[in-house]
């Protein structure tokens, strides 16, 4: 199944993400999809915000990992350092995809075929400055 809305404002873009937080439970995995700039990071920050984490939420770019403790853990990836399949593969990172919490990955097309088929993907696009598409594609229901 295949959604696509229109934001206008990263502050837009937050809410609806907060909403899809609100609404994640335990092996939710959501692929985020886009060039540099177009909002993964928010996207993963209105997640958390929607799940109750009230951390700061970065992205893990020199960690690829970082680890929120809550009722239900998040797992926030970033692969944008991953170079090829054989250092990925060298990260076992399906463990938490797969595991008790929720998991957030962007540059998830570094992950190749690798991802769960319950992966929800979503694909931001430019419009104009502030406004984005987002895609959102339910994978495995």
């Amino acid at each position: 199944m295949k959604k696509e809305i229109t934001t206008k404002s990263e502050s837009e873009t937050f809410k609806w993400a907060e909403k899809i937080g609100q609404q994640s439970k335990k092996g939710d995995v959501y692929a985020l999809y886009g060039e540099i700039g177009t909002g993964k990071t928010i996207i993963a920050k209105g997640i958390a915000r929607g799940m109750g984490i009230k951390e700061e939420i970065t992205s893990p770019t020199f960690l690829l990992l970082e680890v929120y403790s809550n009722k239900i853990p998040l797992y926030h990836f970033d692969l944008y350092r991953i170079n090829n399949h054989i250092e990925f593969n060298e990260l076992c990172f399906e463990e938490h995809w797969n595991g008790e919490g929720i998991s957030i990955i962007e540059w998830a097309e570094k992950a190749g075929d690798r991802l769960p088929d319950n992966s929800t993907r979503i694909k931001i696009e430019w419009i104009k400055k502030n406004q984005r598409r987002i895609i959102i594609e339910y994978t495995g229901v």
